[in-house]
């Protein structure tokens, strides 16, 4: 479960004022809100990248809020997916399992399996540059699951793909979710999405989420 109890966050333009809400655990849920809103600070200060001035985030009954991010749990798929550029798909996704300092036959294991799961096994040799905007978001879930977080959150994941491939995402998501029982926070600014996606849906308007 995530729960976030009265977030507060300010910058030129915007601001979070006592944000609050929760995501039982194992759901899919949407967050929708108009660009420039403050959607992706508040994933940010979820997984920690980003301090609040006040608040609290818990991950069932578990306070994070002064973990570091490395040890809340969490995964986090940027907009852009953030690729590392000099590193092969295989790289790439038993990156958190490197760090980890996992076997190398366990790493080799896993990476195989998700490699399957997500239609990417003939990438796998790739390089990032030259990869479709669909098969980049599909190595940035195979990094962000490689780990097994218990929470996945993903700022705007298809925004940036036509309908087609948006379509196909949808399907990969929905299976992700449901094979790795992970809870999900999914930012968008898409009704489309959020009908084909949301088991849970929020809105941040006026600096506050509702439901």
């Amino acid at each position: 479960m995530i729960h976030v109890e009265n977030i507060t966050w300010h910058t030129t333009g915007f601001r979070l004022e006592a944000v609050s809400f929760a995501v039982p655990a194992g759901k899919y849920a949407v967050l929708m809100g108009k660009t420039g809103t403050g959607k992706t600070s508040l994933l940010e200060i979820i997984c920690g990248l980003r301090k609040p001035l006040s608040g609290r985030v818990f991950l069932g009954n578990r306070d994070v809020s002064a973990d570091a991010p490395g040890s809340r749990g969490i995964a986090y798929v940027p907009q852009d997916g953030a690729l590392f550029p000099t590193m092969t798909v295989e790289a790439q996704t038993g990156f958190a399992l490197r760090m980890q300092k996992r076997p190398a036959s366990e790493i080799h294991q896993v990476v195989k399996a998700l490699a399957a799961e997500l239609g990417i096994t003939h990438l796998l040799k790739r390089m990032p540059q030259g990869l479709s905007g669909g098969e980049k978001q599909r190595v940035a879930l195979a990094r962000a699951l490689a780990a097994k977080p218990s929470v996945l959150l993903l700022d705007e994941p298809l925004s940036s793909l036509d309908e087609d491939t948006q379509d196909d995402l949808v399907a990969v998501l929905k299976r992700m979710q449901r094979d790795h029982a992970i809870t999900v926070l999914h930012v968008t600014h898409s009704r489309r999405e959020a009908e084909a996606l949301a088991e849970v849906r929020l809105t941040l308007q006026d600096g506050r989420v509702v439901v």
